[in-house]
């Protein structure tokens, strides 16, 4: 099994946790905070061109989880409570927002406090989590 890669990049305030093997390449983060988030360059994220308050709104969007935070100060015992729903992507994932806890297929639990992209087209190598298969395999639902 590869070991998976884990990236930080800190603010001083947060520090924000990316785990590319997870990425479904949504591109919300893109979309959301250009300035933050460039693909092309390298290293593709720059914490220092958003605020904390806009870094932790877009994170919390990332449909995939592959972009996390928390933050730096130990007094800082951020752990908000989402209100959960349900969301059904054309062609695409179930996407689960809320406070969820979720065992995967080696059971694992995890307990994930933001959006949840779950596959539904069955092609996934991440389940229950969306890996993008969907796009490949010409899922339609």
């Amino acid at each position: 099994m590869d070991k998976e890669i884990i990236k930080e990049y800190s603010n001083g305030e947060l520090t924000i946790v990316w785990k590319p093997k997870t990425c479904i390449h949504a591109a919300e983060c893109v979309k959301a905070l250009p300035k933050v988030y460039n693909p092309k360059a390298r290293p593709w994220l720059k914490i220092e061109n958003a605020t904390t308050e806009e870094l932790k709104a877009q994170i919390k969007k990332c449909p995939s989880g592959a972009l996390s935070y928390y933050m730096n100060d130990e007094d800082d015992k951020e752990a908000e409570t989402l209100e959960t729903k349900v969301e059904v992507l054309e062609n695409g994932p179930l996407l689960v927002y809320g406070t969820l806890k979720v065992t995967d297929k080696d059971g694992n639990t995890e307990t994930k406090n933001r959006t949840t992209a779950f596959c539904r087209c069955g092609h996934s190598n991440n389940k229950p989590y969306c890996d993008g298969a969907h796009i490949k395999s010409g899922f339609n639902g």
